[in-house]
């Protein structure tokens, strides 16, 4: 463990040096963030969240997730590269949610961390993560790819992009399955063993600025649980809605 802290620190080291003196736009911001849950009775989830977003070729905010380069390289109209990357995943239910959910155990809110590769050629990027559950929930790890571009019509600006993310055994089964003491036979709540599956999603940013400085940001996102989610006991949609509201100020750091 000490070897590979090393060469990562030494990594970063290396990589900083190669940091571009010229100031970076950052873009602070609060807005209201909203997640439809698929579980059988269980209500929608409504929270204020920060909105950060920088990226300075060293570190990096993308709205709640953050991370630090440690090998890449930066172009004029074109950047690459490997880094460490944590993000919360704000997801899972109580027993007192739902008459449903009565009997099994509670399925908790977790930080995901692992590594990541990003790529970008002009407006147009792509992103591969591999994270794993740093606070050991559900004990396993998930694969995530997503690839955008940016449009523009008006003064409106979209990004809009395509997002799939493999769930490993472990992971749909912490939040999808139902152990055998756990069964609601009056209700319908079975056992159920949850495999492996590919969740594929959609998404967009939507900004409008205001002036120069301040602007409105707007997130939509559908994602489609797989199948053996979906076919799941304790879930009543195959699908989850969420997005984000907010108020945003950008200036030169």
């Amino acid at each position: 463990m000490r070897l590979i802290l090393s060469f990562l620190l030494l990594g970063v080291t290396l990589f900083a040096e190669d940091i571009s003196t010229k100031k970076q736009d950052v873009t602070l911001g609060l807005g209201a963030y909203v997640q439809t849950q698929p579980y059988k009775g269980v209500d929608t989830i409504l929270l204020p969240s920060p909105v950060v977003f920088f990226d300075n070729g060293l570190f990096y905010m993308r709205w709640s997730r953050g991370g630090v380069y440690f090998y890449g390289e930066k172009g004029s109209d074109y950047a690459w590269g490997f880094s460490l990357t944590a993000q919360p995943r704000v997801y899972g239910y109580k027993p007192t949610d739902s008459p449903y959910l009565a009997t099994l155990k509670e399925k908790k809110n977790t930080l995901e961390g692992g590594l990541a590769f990003s790529a970008t050629k002009n407006d147009a990027y792509i992103e591969i993560m591999l994270l794993t559950d740093v606070l050991d929930r559900y004990q396993s790890w998930l694969v995530k790819t997503e690839f955008g571009d940016k449009y523009t019509l008006g003064n409106f600006s979209f990004y809009p992009s395509i997002i799939m993310s493999y769930q490993s055994h472990d992971f749909m089964n912490y939040y999808y399955g139902v152990k055998a003491n756990e069964t609601n036979n009056a209700l319908g709540i079975y056992s159920y063993n949850a495999g492996a599956g590919v969740q594929i999603g959609a998404q967009t940013y939507i900004k409008y600025p205001f002036t120069k400085e301040l602007a409105a940001l707007v997130n939509l996102r559908v994602d489609m649980l797989p199948n053996s989610a979906s076919n799941s006991p304790i879930v009543e949609q195959n699908h989850i809605y969420s997005g984000l509201a907010s108020l945003i100020y950008t200036f030169e750091y």
